[in-house]
């Protein structure tokens, strides 16, 4: 691989140079860092990472190469991603191409080489900046110059949900009849379609924004909102749909991440953000109900603040261990719940996948009453 230089310009005028790789270009981005030790071509491919540029803690990346059944969506949504060793010769059975491969066929930039700890050090003392990616040679001065023209705002959960509505299937081998799941999308993870599927769920995919009327017409045993990325105050069209829907019928219903906090905000609730956010594989959070702390992947810049809930009717269910946040809430008395963590993994660890399982009880419980 031909070796050539790669710079991150901060807002804040800082610069790292390091070696470029993947796709030679520049980018604009919100600078954010991920602690996971594995799972970067998950991480790439989460549709939650739109607009953002990556900087991954763990140092050697690369070293098990991209597969073709990582991806949690058909392509990579982030804008850059910044490592300190590149490994340029994977070993896995499943590679099919390696990092820097991947990368320029997705024309995404890289740069490695760099302090990523130090980068890391820096995001967490100021919080999450504007960053500026280049893997084209360019200079300090002309850096600086698109960096601050460049913007951090986007309809990015409209980009990256899905266009038309669609149906998936369950899986195979169950005798009772399915469970019908209308799911709003913001940008959806393959994984959490994989863990309702394999419950028995048939899910009806509906675009961003679609109205509640259209989506108690295909009169659904329930309604999952999904991640996606972005300020969840941005959502407008969907917080008055979720709101509508909460109004207009007494349906189950389960957020994950964006739609945790979508699901607050319809409610009356506030968000807001957080200095550098939540993203890794080993974040811990404790559950009130089972009175178990777990290990949970993350990849959120806001939160729901805790007062403005538990006004709403909420009672939080679950928190961060490492600063107290809201990490889950349930309604008093309306069959609603969500978490701000990511019980699906992918990566990371599935010790909250129980949580799907209650969804689905809550759903045979509403077709029994």
């Amino acid at each position: 691989m031909e070796k050539h230089e790669g710079i991150i310009y901060l807002e804040d005028g800082s610069v790292f140079k390091g070696k470029a790789f993947g796709f030679t270009g520049t980018a604009v981005g919100e600078l954010v860092f991920n602690t996971s030790m594995t799972g970067y071509q998950e991480i790439l491919t989460d549709p939650s990472y739109k607009g953002q540029i990556i900087n991954l803690t763990y140092p050697l990346i690369g070293n098990y190469g991209i597969s073709d059944i990582d991806n949690e969506s058909p392509k990579i949504h982030a804008f850059g991603l910044v490592i300190k060793d590149l490994c340029e010769n994977p070993s896995n059975s499943n590679c099919v191409k390696t990092l820097d491969q991947w990368l320029r066929e997705q024309k995404v930039p890289g740069v490695y080489d760099v302090d990523s700890r130090q980068i890391t050090k820096l995001v967490r003392k100021h919080g999450t900046v504007k960053c500026l990616i280049s893997t084209e040679g360019i200079s300090i001065k002309k850096a600086k110059v698109l960096c601050e023209a460049g913007s951090l705002r986007g309809d990015w959960m409209k980009e990256v949900a899905t266009i038309d509505k669609y149906v998936i299937e369950p899986d195979k081998g169950f005798k009772e009849k399915p469970l019908n799941v209308a799911v709003l999308d913001f940008g959806v993870k393959g994984n959490i379609l994989n863990c309702l599927k394999a419950r028995n769920c048939r899910l009806t995919v509906y675009p961003y924004g679609t109205s509640a009327e259209e989506i108690l017409a295909g009169r659904p045993d329930g309604v999952f909102l999904t991640n996606g990325p972005g300020d969840p105050e941005e959502a407008v069209e969907a917080i008055e749909e979720v709101r509508k829907l909460i109004d207009l019928k007494n349906l189950p219903m389960f957020g994950i991440c964006m739609g945790h906090q979508v699901l607050a905000l319809a409610f009356g609730g506030k968000t807001y953000k957080l200095k550098y956010g939540h993203r890794g594989a080993n974040h811990g959070v404790y559950d009130k109900d089972t009175k178990r702390s777990y290990i949970t992947s993350q990849n959120h810049g806001y939160a729901v603040k805790y007062e403005s809930v538990i006004l709403r009717g909420m009672e939080i269910t679950h928190l961060n261990l490492n600063d107290g946040t809201v990490e889950g809430m349930e309604h008093r008395d309306l069959p609603i719940f969500s978490v701000q963590f990511h019980p699906e993994a992918s990566a990371g660890p599935n010790d909250t996948a129980y949580l799907f399982d209650k969804f689905v009880k809550m759903m045979k419980e509403d077709q029994d009453a």
